[in-house]
């Protein structure tokens, strides 16, 4: 996102061809127990900070969701929990909207994501992310959350 003309995102984004998110919206309920609202929607783009994804429903803003992302050659999906920040209508074909999600901190408290998942996204970004933005990626190590 911009402001002002300035890119704030400190990670970088990457696409990884024919990945998918399934998410729901994190409840009372254990969300084990919480059906999917959507699945297999196609993922946009992903960093270490969040992604971007289609969908057909418009999650509320600041909505907390928990996703799985299917990526093509991977036998177990990343799980991930997260914030909608923002959603829009959709340009693609057959989806409704784009919707913008930022992860949770990276850590071992309660609503952290697991660590290895950063560590995941990292190898992922090395696979999918085109040669001329390893500057960018470089210059980023340090900007992501990780709490302990």
């Amino acid at each position: 996102m911009t402001e002002n003309g300035i890119e704030r995102r400190t990670c970088l984004r990457f696409e990884i061809p024919g990945a998918t998110v399934s998410y729901k919206v994190s409840k009372l309920l254990p969300a084990v127990l919480d059906k999917y609202e959507e699945e297999f929607c196609p993922m946009l783009d992903v960093s270490r900070g969040g992604m971007r994804f289609q969908a057909n429903h418009k999650p509320d803003i600041d909505a907390k969701l928990i996703m799985h992302i299917s990526v093509p050659g991977e036998r177990v999906p990343l799980v991930l929990q997260g914030r909608v920040r923002w959603a829009t209508p959709g340009e693609g074909v057959g989806f409704a909207y784009q919707i913008g999600v930022q992860f949770n901190a990276y850590g071992e408290k309660k609503d952290q994501n697991y660590p290895g998942n950063l560590v995941k996204i990292i190898a992922l970004e090395q696979k999918f992310c085109p040669p001329d933005s390893t500057d960018r990626a470089e210059s980023a190590d340090g900007d992501y959350e990780v709490d302990g």
